[in-house]
């Protein structure tokens, strides 16, 4: 099974797609996954049911999060509202060991996100404050990456021993499904994400090439 694992709606601020227009997307083109994760910038969106259309489109939407923390921005799976009341999903300025020691207080995983990229990446933090305990996974191939960003990813995942995973960081409809990661058992609730990723029963892929 192959889920891309990060991407966003309008409900993130700078979203510029419609859910029901990435399902017509993945759909129209052929896309080769079997659905995707809602990892909202800075929030958990608990309001929005998207199961009519998953079904609808015979794919899979689960929901996540992008949090922001010192070593750069952070996707969170297997979101609850005992996870939200540990920290606030808002503030720019979290500490990732905050949020990993949550998330695994609650079941929870945390994964860096564009680890390569300047500034909102994780590598661009090591020199400044270390290798940061309780990482391990992070997201190897990313959609939206320039340059050499997903090599640095890379790089630093096998250096360090972390898993990687894959995800479009789609923001527009024609991006979703560049990256994602392939599963070795089916995935239906964000429960069993957040199982699969902790049974390392997974790699990350890429198709941005046929996909562009």
């Amino acid at each position: 099974m192959i889920l891309d694992l990060h991407a966003h709606s309008i409900k993130s601020d700078d979203g510029r797609a419609k859910v029901s227009n990435y399902c017509q997307w993945i759909r129209t083109k052929n896309i080769p996954i079997d659905g995707f994760v809602l990892t909202e910038h800075r929030q958990f969106d608990f309001e929005s049911d998207y199961s009519e259309l998953a079904a609808k489109n015979e794919l899979v939407i689960l929901k996540g999060a992008e949090v922001e923390t010192e070593y750069g921005h952070v996707l969170v799976f297997g979101v609850t509202e005992a996870l939200t009341g540990e920290f606030d999903f808002s503030n720019t300025h979290l500490k990732l060991a905050d949020v990993i020691a949550a998330c695994e207080k609650h079941g929870a995983v945390a994964v860096p996100c564009h680890p390569g990229r300047p500034r909102v990446g994780m590598h661009a933090h090591i020199d400044t404050y270390g290798i940061p305990e309780g990482v391990r996974i992070v997201e190897t191939y990313n959609g939206g990456s320039r340059d050499n960003e997903d090599e640095i990813a890379q790089t630093m995942a096998e250096a360090n021993g972390y898993l990687g995973i894959g995800g479009s960081d789609a923001h527009i409809v024609s991006h979703i499904g560049r990256c994602a990661t392939r599963f070795n058992s089916d995935i239906t609730s964000e429960e069993q994400l957040v199982a699969a990723l902790k049974a390392e029963e997974f790699e990350a892929v890429t198709f941005r090439e046929q996909n562009t």
